[in-house]
């Protein structure tokens, strides 16, 4: 079995590509890749992201690699990560920017006027460091992490997606999707390859699955 992980210029990549040689085992050959053909004849497809949402856009579309990165969300095991993950919906607040449109939906950005915890202080975006995840419906790529583990984050924007896709929520301070799934499509908003034994179970869990829920 092969995994792809998307080299399109934007990402966290030596993390990912480590962190899913170590879970993957003698089970999988992972390999990171800018072809296309690559990226096509793969088993399963991890799709990183990391920085602004339109330059992510715009690497992608210069990288020739969008009609792949369809194809596989279309029809394999298909992991988004961070602006990965962002760049499934249809538009960002971030910028002007026409994403992929594989989920309904757009990235919406913390509102200032409500980042204050309950005891009147302000919060700080980026909303950056370890936070806790709730389950809202299971998922195959959530086994073996409790409800309530910690997950790494940094970002500044966060899904809202129109339909009822969201499998996991944090809250800073309110409640938001942290990660949703579609059919054989999984996108979280953390870096599960940052967020050590809950996240790499995630990257495990993401080895062993047919793609089903």
């Amino acid at each position: 079995m092969k995994i792809a992980i998307v080299d399109y210029g934007m990402g966290n990549l030596h993390s990912v590509v480590k962190s899913m040689q170590l879970v993957a085992e003698d089970h999988a050959e992972v390999v990171l890749t800018a072809d296309a053909a690559t990226i096509d004849a793969a088993d399963k497809v991890v799709f990183p992201g990391q920085g602004a949402m339109p330059d992510c856009m715009a690497h992608l579309q210069e990288s020739g690699l969008i009609a792949s990165v369809r194809q596989a969300a279309a029809e394999k095991p298909f992991l988004g990560i961070c602006v990965g993950a962002q760049l499934m919906f249809e538009r960002s607040a971030e910028g002007p920017t026409e994403a992929l449109g594989i989920f309904r939906g757009e990235v919406v950005r913390f509102p200032a006027a409500q980042m204050v915890d309950a005891h009147g202080q302000r919060l700080k975006v980026p909303h950056m460091g370890w936070n806790e995840m709730f389950i809202r419906r299971e998922h195959p790529l959530w086994q073996g992490i409790p409800d309530g583990e910690r997950f790494y984050f940094v970002h500044s924007y966060h899904f809202a997606p129109q339909d009822d896709i969201a499998v996991i929520e944090s809250a800073y301070p309110y409640r938001f999707a942290a990660a949703v799934a579609q059919d054989n499509i999984f996108a979280i908003q953390c870096h599960p390859e940052k967020s050590s034994t809950p996240g790499l179970q995630l990257l495990k869990n993401f080895v062993h699955w047919n793609g089903q829920c």
